[in-house]
């Protein structure tokens, strides 16, 4: 394997054959001290209950991050992810609920399923032909979209039906069906940046567009791609909460923004691209979790909770940059 190959590897938070590297390490040692004092603080944390439900949480979390992670990835970000689900959720609730074109759920759900990349598609030829930041772009269409969803339903939730339910309310062997599909989606997106071409030039837009474009990259195209990935993670994560809640309700995807960049940043989710670690992301999102549950657990106001969140994403970022600098010192 390459020199280039191994040094993609590295940064996706994995060594060469090594699954897990020292910053998801630390990642999970902590999240094991949390799940420790949750278990102290609380005699019903350790039970099949709980991780049924706090896991399809976990899930539905590393969906979310998933979606905005593969566009810092490639040095871009996405403030579409939360409107992009609003969207993809009126579209479902009218696809498939009794009232409106009661379409079976095995034929609408892939139908609705598709918006999802061709918002992000929108977005990315917009970023890329028209040369606009993606910040101003996707700000724009997080108001076009959310809109759009506004005009449509009326602020009216969708009834999903129950032969649906299934998908977001069901599990086998103790596990919820949303953990074994997350499992895979997570298996599946590492093998893409790990061994594929595609998943190489990604990581090698994010991490020098100049240099990669001089190797012969479309970088255009890459930034395109993972708008389309992201908006497809969007999609799913939408359709799994209108499973698992059993209806359609047009303010959802309202709060995913923080919850992007929160689990994305803490997972280890470089913000400068490059960077990304499926796994880091998958522990992001318990340790996320376990500090919700906390918040619980201590009877601390609920409306603190985004002042304790934002502080926890800059102590991220400050640790991070911190590795980085000390890092570069030490060679």
């Amino acid at each position: 394997m390459s020199t280039r190959t191994n040094t993609l590897n590295t940064n996706l938070g994995f060594g060469q054959t090594d699954w897990v590297s020292s910053r998801t390490l630390g990642l999970i040692l902590f999240a094991g001290l949390l799940m420790v004092s949750m278990a102290l603080a609380s005699t019903s944390f350790l039970t099949g209950e709980t991780f049924f439900s706090q896991s399809r949480y976990v899930a539905f979390y590393v969906l979310v991050a998933m979606s905005q992670a593969v566009c810092l990835a490639v040095g871009d970000l996405n403030l579409t992810v939360g409107a992009i689900g609003s969207i993809i959720t009126v579209s479902l609730g009218m696809a498939i609920a009794p009232e409106y074109a009661a379409l079976s759920p095995w034929i609408g759900v892939p139908l609705v399923f598709l918006i999802g990349p061709l918002t992000g598609l929108i977005n990315g030829l917009i970023i890329t032909r028209f040369k606009i930041d993606a910040f101003i772009v996707t700000l724009s269409m997080m108001f076009v979209y959310m809109g759009l969803r506004s005009g449509i339903s009326g602020g009216n939730s969708y009834r999903v039906p129950e032969s649906f339910w299934w998908l977001g309310q069901g599990g086998a062997f103790g596990i919820p069906f949303m953990v074994l599909i997350v499992l895979f989606v997570l298996w599946g997106i590492s093998f893409l940046y790990r061994n594929t071409v595609l998943g190489r030039r990604l990581l090698a837009t994010g991490s020098n567009s100049d240099a990669a474009r001089l190797s012969g990259i479309n970088t255009d195209r890459m930034i395109v791609v993972a708008h389309v990935i992201s908006g497809g993670f969007s999609a799913l994560a939408a359709i799994m909460w209108a499973s698992w809640s059993g209806n359609a309700a047009p303010q959802t995807g309202d709060d995913w923004l923080i919850i992007s960049f929160a689990v994305a940043i803490i997972g280890g989710t470089g913000l400068s691209g490059s960077l990304i670690s499926p796994v880091g992301i998958l522990v992001g999102a318990v340790i996320f979790k376990l500090i919700q549950h906390a918040l619980v657990i201590l009877k601390i106001n609920d409306n603190y909770s985004n002042t304790l969140l934002g502080g926890l994403i800059l102590l991220a970022i400050v640790v991070d940059r911190a590795r980085e600098h000390f890092g570069k010192e030490g060679k």
